[in-house]
């Protein structure tokens, strides 16, 4: 929870740069249809449609997307929730924007999973991708500090062998007629209890590209 709001202002910023969106509108995303990869509970689903985006998510655990139903439900949003991976996912349109928000690290094929999502994407269209990087910090820290010392996640969430450096992504995005438009770190802050946008890419990073 603490982690999503840095995420999705830097969302919502660079849609509204790239889309030249009104950012005085409430509904500022009204013009877009939005898929989250790994959606989850809605964390991400749920801040975007309430700004007025045609948004779709998709997880791969069913339980996950039952929570992520009642919980859309008592807010009166319509997401459109979907048990599937994007590999297996039936669909005939296409997307604006495609997030795959701390999900990559963990698909067995991450080329696929990455070729799988730019196909789905429009044409001037954006993809976030966002993970770990593959070094000895996010080892250490990321990794056994978060799941064995200080207990923030169950242990075994993480295998650091897929962690991926945001070279490889780059790599993945331009065979699939990706350009590379930005990448930011997200470093925690542990005397505040926050995230916030860094200059390092040691831990946690967000790459943004678009489909030409």
């Amino acid at each position: 929870h603490t982690f999503n709001p840095i995420r999705i202002k830097y969302i919502i910023d660079k849609c509204s740069s790239h889309f030249k969106l009104n950012k005085q509108e409430n509904k500022i995303l009204s013009k877009l249809k939005i898929l989250d990869i790994g959606c989850g509970g809605g964390l991400v689903c749920e801040p975007l449609t309430r700004l007025g985006a045609q948004v779709t998510g998709i997880d791969a655990s069913y339980k996950n997307i039952e929570v992520a139903k009642i919980h859309a439900k008592k807010n009166n949003l319509n997401i459109n929730y979907v048990h599937s991976t994007v590999e297996d996912l039936d669909i005939n349109s296409k997307f604006d924007v495609i997030l795959n928000m701390e999900v990559v690290e963990h698909v067995d094929n991450q080329q696929e999973f990455i070729k799988r999502s730019c196909n789905i994407t429009n044409k001037n269209g954006l993809i976030f991708v966002a993970t770990l990087n593959k070094t000895l910090f996010s080892l250490i820290f990321a990794k056994y500090t978060a799941e064995y010392i200080l207990n923030l996640l169950p242990k075994g969430t993480h295998d650091w062998n897929k962690f991926l450096t945001p070279e490889e992504i780059y790599s993945f995005l331009i065979q699939n007629s990706f350009e590379v438009l930005d990448t930011v770190g997200i470093s925690f802050n542990p005397i505040n209890n926050s995230w916030d946008l860094s200059k390092s890419t040691k831990g946690n990073y967000i790459i943004a590209a678009k489909k030409y």
